[in-house]
């Protein structure tokens, strides 16, 4: 059903919702995201075009934004990466070295002995003992950044 949706639409809905609930009455006016696979690269794209109203993002196993866009970004990030995902971890070194060029600041880790979608309990590739440690360090980020 996703690949049906337009894509460009899908992510203005998330954009004005990221927006609607910063500015939200009950609101403390910080807003974290994070996201899997596809809402992992969501986040990052949620990033570059927030710019400083997005407080901190921890995007799992998502899909890195163009290079000549990091330079938008304002918000910490924590990226969790799967030791074994070829096809997302084929931007991982260009976005990890485009950060650094623009004084962003980040983090990232890769999970050893982990395929992507390693964080989701319904799917053969769940790893119990490295999605502790990843949901561990996003609480404690998002703790960080927005507390």
């Amino acid at each position: 059903m996703q690949k049906s949706l337009d894509r460009d639409k899908l992510f203005t809905d998330m954009l004005n919702s990221a927006k609607f609930l910063k500015g939200h009455e009950l609101s403390s006016g910080k807003l974290g995201a994070t996201g899997f696979c596809y809402g992992g690269g969501v986040v990052n794209k949620l990033a570059v075009s927030m710019g400083s109203d997005l407080n901190a993002g921890v995007p799992f196993y998502g899909r890195a934004p163009a290079t000549k866009d990091v330079v938008k970004i304002q918000a910490p990030l924590m990226m969790q990466y799967a030791e074994d995902d070829p096809r997302v971890n084929a931007t991982q070194e260009k976005y990890r070295k485009a950060l650094e060029e623009n004084n962003k600041n980040f983090v990232m880790y890769t999970y050893e002995g982990t395929r992507h979608g390693f964080h989701n309990n319904s799917t053969p590739r769940y790893n119990e003992a490295q999605a502790k440690v990843a949901w561990e360090r996003a609480v404690s980020f998002f703790k960080e950044h927005l507390f």
